[in-house]
């Protein structure tokens, strides 16, 4: 008998045991944190995803928990230099190692090089893979190279008008200059 395995209800144990795989081609709707992130969305944006699970011998312990998973999505969001729309390409590939619970999880976590996650029975599968895409976005998001040329200027008559009435801090100093030539 085969079971089921299902990405929203995830049994870890049972789906590294199996060596099971599963994908997805979803829509980017299904990831709201994300969905919030974009800029002008629409229905056909995808999030492609493929989870393998296994176990493993590590550290000369076996029966050890792996997930490997791979994600990739382009979000449209707003280039921070020309203020258009850019399509940024989110790539994400990691694997993650599963121990009994979240105390031997936080206790294991300064030493370990891995990524460690709590055993589940009912493991959001998605939620991991949304955070995993969130966590790539860039801090800045822009264009290689704008469509357009930048243009700094400044669109505020009040501060243009300011600026121009404010002296210049340094005019004291020029007046003196011609005060005493030999300084």
């Amino acid at each position: 008998m085969t079971k089921e395995h299902s990405p929203d209800r995830l049994d870890v144990k049972a789906f590294a045991q199996a060596g099971a795989h599963l994908s997805g081609h979803d829509t980017l709707l299904k990831y709201k944190r994300l969905a919030e992130e974009a800029h002008g969305l629409h229905p056909d944006l995808r999030v492609d995803w493929a989870a393998d699970g296994e176990v493993r011998t590590t550290h000369g312990v076996g029966g050890q928990v792996w997930l490997r998973l791979k994600a990739s999505a382009t979000l449209p969001m707003t280039c921070q230099r020309c203020l258009h729309s850019v399509d940024v390409p989110l790539e994400v590939e990691r694997e993650f190692r599963f121990v009994a619970d979240e105390a031997t999880a936080e206790a294991l976590d300064g030493d370990s090089d891995e990524d460690l996650l709590a055993l589940s029975r009912e493991f959001d599968l998605r939620e991991l893979i949304e955070d995993e895409l969130l966590m790539a976005l860039p801090v800045v998001p822009r264009h290689e190279e704008c469509p357009t040329d930048v243009t700094l200027a400044s669109s505020d008559e009040d501060f243009e008008q300011a600026s121009a009435d404010k002296p210049n801090p340094f005019a004291a100093l020029a007046g003196l200059r011609k005060d005493n030539p030999d300084a």
